[in-house]
């Protein structure tokens, strides 16, 4: 990450939420409910898979959850828990969970009822999802706005995945950028929509978002997060156009980014799903230090050998490994051969990180995941060839 030539290229993927809960031991909705059971499946499958590094891609869970709960039922592929202030969360088995209102609404606020003062930081995944005036969990307090946004607990997982595996791999958290979060709060439509109707309130809402990142990545680096990645996945060229991205996604992301080096000195990315071959010079106006996922077609615009010539000493890459067709659907013999033609393109010199393009799908056979560093050791250590 920091552009040196490590002994081997590393492999870190970011794995979907539904892997953890098919493929480790621990319960689905602990996992996703509670700090310690989480970092217990993220350690749990860093060691099996042999990643160099572990994404905190939940923040931690406020102790007392479960006295929020009326009653947990089950059906086929899911469960739903009823939680005592009328909302449920409906969890399948295999994906994310997601909350509904008593009426089987999902919440968004509108643009027109925001204040952008009243904004700092939008979390979709914390346990009641998106609220405005935001709150925490299920009390309803709104949480405000400053250095005391964030309740001391949201920074456990990392502190107990630091616990676990500190100082043997490296931990990043993960913050949502300005244009992330924003589209998180209105609901992706919405928010592509205010784009066009309204993007001097939109511009506001971003400036005030830009700060609550800043502060969530400098409590995570204090946790112990060894890196931070920015999460930004609503900014491929399927969504916005470039003209959008220059100035809805770069001026708040560099200010994250200046943000967080301003107060620490961790290598900060960035993540960015798709088509993104075309603004790959954007992302690095962002003042970013590498970028993920590296789409490759079809899901994707990115030509590895192209992204490595166009930031060849300046950025490290991550990625490019197809998550469908490779790693979900293909073999172990597929996915070494893949592995092995982006360590030949992207590997020498150093700035490599071996990786799927996007997540590991949940139902990814582990095999096929294993796969990865089998590769990196055979074909993988410095100097190449």
């Amino acid at each position: 990450m920091r552009l040196g030539t490590p002994d081997r290229v590393p492999v870190m993927c970011q794995l979907a939420l539904g892997h953890y809960f098919l493929n480790t031991d621990l319960d689905a909705i602990e996992i996703w409910h509670d700090s310690e059971t989480f970092a217990e499946a993220l350690a749990q499958l860093q060691q099996r898979y042999g990643f160099d590094g572990i994404l905190v891609n939940l923040p931690g869970r406020d102790p007392d959850w479960r006295r929020a709960i009326a009653a947990i039922d089950s059906r086929p592929g899911e469960r739903i828990i009823r939680w005592k202030n009328g909302c449920y969360t409906v969890a399948p088995d295999d994906d994310n969970p997601h909350v509904f209102q008593a009426d089987g609404t999902r919440y968004f606020p509108t643009l027109e009822e925001i204040d952008p003062d009243r904004l700092f930081y939008a979390e979709p995944h914390d346990l009641s999802s998106i609220t405005y005036p935001y709150s925490w969990g299920f009390d309803g307090e709104p949480a405000p706005p400053g250095p005391d946004f964030f309740p001391p607990w949201h920074y456990d997982t990392i502190r107990a995945v630091v616990r676990r595996v500190g100082g043997t791999v490296s931990v990043h958290g993960e913050i949502f950028s300005p244009f992330s979060q924003l589209m998180e709060l209105l609901d992706y439509t919405a928010g592509l929509m205010a784009l066009l109707d309204d993007p001097g309130k939109v511009t506001a809402c971003l400036d005030r978002l830009t700060e609550g990142a800043i502060e969530l990545a400098s409590g995570q680096v204090q946790a112990g997060a060894d890196a931070i990645l920015i999460s930004s996945a609503f900014a491929g060229g399927g969504l916005i156009s470039r003209d959008h991205y220059a100035e809805f996604v770069l001026p708040y992301e560099r200010r994250v980014v200046d943000g967080i080096h301003a107060r620490h000195e961790v290598p900060v990315y960035t993540h960015t799903c798709g088509a993104i071959g075309d603004r790959l010079d954007l992302m690095e106006a962002t003042h970013t230090q590498g970028i993920d996922t590296l789409d490759p077609p079809p899901l994707g615009t990115v030509e590895l050998a192209d992204a490595k010539r166009a930031t060849a000493g300046r950025l490290f890459i991550k990625g490019n490994i197809d998550p469908v067709n490779t790693v979900l659907l293909g073999t172990p013999d597929g996915v070494r051969a893949a592995a092995r033609e982006r360590i030949r393109v992207a590997g020498p010199g150093g700035g490599y990180i071996l990786s799927t393009a996007c997540s590991v799908a949940p139902r990814a056979p582990a095999a096929n995941v294993m796969a990865l560093l089998e590769a990196v050791e055979r074909w993988g250590r410095y100097p190449l060839g």
